[in-house]
């Protein structure tokens, strides 16, 4: 998913011209092409750039092309179809933190495979690669609207390490970025919380379970309490993998989803609208995604909702996807991307209501585990519901067109049948509920048990931490024997030669005496020898 050499400028053939200007060729469910007034120059082709709609205004900042990244920044007017390039001058702010970047007249840093949320008044641009910067943190800018300056901003905390590829949503003052890949090209599957009211980074250390390192992934928001994660891509492998998190507990879980089946993908857009998330673009290594996808947030169905061909601008990687909101009317706007060639057109599409009931509960692992022999049961009565349902349609549409009653009386009996059928359910349904609260109960009992035996088996392995630290003790104190041992033995070796050193010295001592003198009986017989002295 490199940036591959651009192919010969030219129209765009894809989506579907609109019959009129401005918004109002936007169609149901169906992408039109937004072109700019007559006159009005497109700005460059580009992709992974970020977008953001403020005030009827599309703003396009930074992106890639040709291996190169860019600095500008484009505003499309939805009043007028008009481009324009906004000049940025640096803040005088003085509490920045990147002074080389702000100092002059320097432009905004060229940056690719940034992030960018609407702050107040301002835009927040976070993370991305930049070949300027020095430094192995993610930077923070803002550009302020009102007076068009930009200014990097000094972040506290643990400030993450520098990113592209990766995901920030903001949920009220916090900005929650998870993922990427570092500028060693390691991926990344962490995350980190920015707190806009005092810039201090946090690390976020969740439960196990969670997605495995990716980048070029999509995020979202449900409810302030969820964070959804969805597809993105290894160096090897795209993904099509669903995770969500707890944002109270910190615990991840994989739903599982219902209808469409949805390919692997990176490099794609999404959107949150009314509890919808709409993907699109992205692609797989081989090819751009051509569908259009939606999840319904509460239920985790997937499901299609256009498709376009397959060099079509819109089945590309690095594209952004914004919404905004005319006359009560939502729609979508999608921008750039990359399939081949560079784009710089502009797509709108007006999603359908859609309105679903029931909404799927949101379950930790362990409750879902907890719940799984209550599904079966629920499903069955969820069925008797329809068919109660499809059955009284019926029977109301056979009293309107019957003169007769005895089919209305046969349906009363077979709805009440079904009631009762329904009732014997929901008594199994409230006994297999009281079942899993004994399990419950009892799970509870266990889990008290073995963190006792924990406990227990700490205090084991503290003891034989100490008798093993004895153990040492002891060794060293034979082996320091040993030694006294073996130079003892060596002592009474040499002893031993002395003595018999000694020994021979003695006899020999005695002989020569005995020599010298001649013996007793020499001396009795008259034979002893006379000195010289005598």
């Amino acid at each position: 998913m490199g940036v591959g050499v651009e192919e010969e400028e030219g129209a765009i053939n894809g989506g579907e011209e609109g019959p009129g200007p401005g918004l109002a060729a936007a169609t149901h469910d169906r992408w039109a092409l937004l072109p700019p007034a007559q006159g009005s120059a497109r700005p460059s082709a580009r992709y992974e750039h970020a977008a953001e709609v403020v005030q009827d205004k599309l703003y396009v900042v930074g992106g890639s092309r040709n291996g190169r990244s860019l600095s500008d920044v484009q505003v499309f007017d939805f009043r007028t179809s008009k481009w324009s390039a906004l000049l940025l001058s640096p803040s005088r702010d003085s509490n920045q933190l990147n002074l080389e970047n702000n100092a002059g007249n320097q432009p905004f840093p060229a940056l690719a495979g940034h992030s960018m949320v609407k702050w107040r008044n301002m835009l927040l641009v976070v993370a991305g690669n930049s070949r300027a910067s020095t430094s192995n943190k993610v930077s923070v800018w803002f550009i302020d609207l009102e007076t068009d300056s930009w200014s990097a901003v000094d972040t506290y905390g643990k400030v993450p390490m520098a990113r592209g590829g990766q995901s920030v949503t903001l949920v009220g003052s916090r900005l929650i970025m998870f993922g990427g890949e570092d500028n060693k090209r390691r991926l990344l599957s962490d995350l980190h919380v920015l707190d806009l009211e005092t810039m201090i980074w946090e690390e976020v250390k969740t439960e196990k379970g969670g997605p495995a390192p990716r980048y070029d992934h999509s995020a979202a928001v449900y409810a302030d309490h969820y964070l959804l994660i969805f597809g993105g891509s290894s160096h090897s492998t795209c993904f099509n993998d669903l995770y969500l998190l707890d944002l109270q507990t910190l615990e991840w879980s994989q739903p599982d989803t219902q209808g469409a089946h949805i390919t692997p993908r990176s490099g794609h857009a999404g959107m949150m609208i009314d509890g919808n998330w709409y993907i699109v673009g992205g692609g797989d290594n081989a090819s751009g995604s051509t569908d259009t996808i939606v999840m319904n947030a509460s239920k985790f169905v997937w499901s299609v909702v256009t498709s376009v061909s397959v060099r079509d601008p819109l089945a590309c990687e690095g594209l952004t996807l914004c919404s905004t909101t005319v006359d009560g009317e939502k729609f979508l706007i999608a921008f750039g991307g990359y399939n081949g060639k560079y784009n710089n057109e502009i797509f709108v599409m007006k999603p359908k209501p859609r309105n679903f009931v029931q909404p799927r509960l949101f379950q930790s692992p362990a409750a879902a585990a907890a719940a799984a022999s209550v599904k079966a049961a629920y499903a069955v009565i969820t069925a008797t519901d329809e068919k109660t349902k499809d059955i009284v349609a019926t029977d109301d549409l056979d009293v309107k067109r019957a003169e007769s009653g005895s089919s209305s009386k046969q349906m009363v009996a077979e709805i009440d049948a079904l009631n009762g059928e329904k009732g014997e359910l929901e008594s199994r349904l409230a006994e297999i509920r009281a079942e899993n609260s004994k399990l419950k109960d009892k799970l509870d009992t266990v889990k008290l048990s073995y963190s006792e035996l924990t406990k227990e088996l700490r205090s084991v392995e503290n003891q034989l931490a100490a008798e093993g630290s004895r153990c040492q003790k002891l060794e060293s104190q034979i082996a320091a024997a040993h030694k006294r041992l073996e130079s003892a033995s060596s002592l009474e070796n040499e002893l031993e030669a002395l003595q018999q050193q000694m020994s021979q010295a003695e006899q020999t001592m005695t002989t020569s005496q005995r020599r010298k003198s001649g013996g007793v009986w020499k001396w009795v017989g008259g034979t002893a020898e006379v000195s010289d002295n005598e």
